[in-house]
């Protein structure tokens, strides 16, 4: 698996175990010491000597990757106002696309200083992560999370902070009307929780059923099995991240006025067409430009779906005292898939009975399952509070 499953790995890790933190001491304490681990990561593999280290800095450098799929979604959805929480919690997905054209960008930069770039490519990290670690300080804690701790002045104080003209005594009611109610030794695996675990497992496991990890590590590879050259394969690449950049914009800029389930209907629609496309052309041996255009449809109905979306819905579905626990299983599920799927393709493309013609009319097939679920069980979340989402996703109204 090399480096690359090292930090894969921890993220798996670092998403599986996140929800405990997140909830103990906190959504804020938890985003500082993600923070610490980015840094620590960046400047160990920088300066690792040997693999081991260089494994292990990786490896915890991914634990951060993996919590922060949990501490910030929960921390953001706790935060935002009703009617700007999609295009907030988007925001994160948006920084997590910035950040990887950034990082293609500065290491296209740093690849000519000489046989130690490497290093400077992942050292450099460290920069921004400390910058954020002085950033996360000044920021307030989740009031949600400081009222399940019954620190109720504290929360006040936020609230007021967020939302000057906001009635605060009222939102406080509402928040401790459904703490009150819920019982805090529950688990998000019984019964009452089916439908919002069910939700959460299915929109990760069809994010990762379009094969968009798959096909974001071989993506060289796919352009010069379609016939193109090395360095337009190269650049193909920056394309990529340019167009998954735009079209998560547009996703963010949409998802509080059209919805999370119109974005997904658009990104399953676009799936749909540009899989069916890419796998007709491995099939009847297109090749040149039509592939990469193919390729970038792809990614452009990524990006405005199942890319803006995910991390907004899997953030709302659950009810307060069980949103890390719940943010855990979604982000579990999500990269147990994003570390298996890559791994596979390799040999599934390879397979003399397989090739890559059938791997993407499987992911065509698996996204017009994708389109009957937004279609027949997600429910929209748009503009409502955390609160009466709780109320209509358990039924309670």
């Amino acid at each position: 698996m090399g480096s690359h499953g090292d930090a894969l790995w921890g993220t798996v890790i670092g998403a599986i175990f996140g929800g405990f933190p997140t909830n103990k001491y906190g959504r804020k304490n938890t985003l500082i010491a993600i923070g610490v681990l980015f840094a620590v990561s960046a400047i160990g593999s920088a300066l690792s000597n040997d693999p081991y280290v260089f494994a292990f800095a990786r490896f915890i450098g991914g634990i951060g990757v993996g919590a922060s799929t949990i501490a910030a979604p929960a921390y953001i959805s706790e935060i935002a106002p009703a009617k700007d929480r999609g295009r907030l919690v988007a925001l994160y997905q948006f920084n997590i696309v910035f950040g990887i054209l950034i990082a293609f960008l500065s290491n296209y930069l740093l690849s000519g200083i000489g046989e130690n770039a490497w290093r400077w490519m992942l050292g450099v990290e460290a920069i921004p992560a400390v910058l954020y670690i002085l950033f996360a300080l000044k920021v307030p804690k989740s009031p949600r999370w400081l009222l399940s701790q019954s620190r109720t002045e504290e929360a006040k104080a936020v609230l007021k902070l967020i939302d000057p003209n906001a009635d605060v005594n009222e939102q406080i009611r509402e928040f401790t009307a459904h703490s009150d109610a819920s019982d805090k030794t529950e688990t998000i695996f019984i019964k009452k929780y089916r439908f919002p675990l069910t939700l959460a497992f299915l929109i990760a496991f069809f994010n990762q059923l379009s094969g968009i990890n798959a096909f974001l590590y071989y993506a060289p590879r796919i352009f010069e099995e379609a016939g193109l050259g090395e360095s337009t394969a190269l650049l193909s690449s920056v394309g990529i991240g340019v167009t998954n950049l735009v079209f998560t914009l547009l996703g963010v800029f949409l998802i509080d006025k059209l919805g999370r389930k119109t974005l997904m209907y658009i990104g399953s629609v676009g799936y749909i067409i540009s899989l069916g496309l890419v796998s007709a052309a491995f099939f009847l041996g297109w090749t040149g430009m039509a592939v990469p255009i193919f390729l970038f449809l792809f990614i452009a109905a990524h990006a405005i779906g199942q890319g803006a979306v995910i991390w907004v819905f899997i953030s709302e579905i659950f009810p307060n005292h069980l949103r890390a626990s719940g943010q855990s299983f979604g982000s579990s599920t999500h990269w147990v898939l994003a570390a298996l799927i890559p791994s596979l393709i390799p040999f599934l493309f390879n397979h003399p009975m397989i090739g890559a013609g059938v791997v993407f009319l499987v992911f065509a097939g698996m996204m017009v399952l994708q389109l009957l679920f937004v279609a027949f069980m997600m429910p929209e979340t748009k503009g409502k509070t955390l609160e009466e989402l709780e109320d209509i996703i358990l039924k309670k109204k």
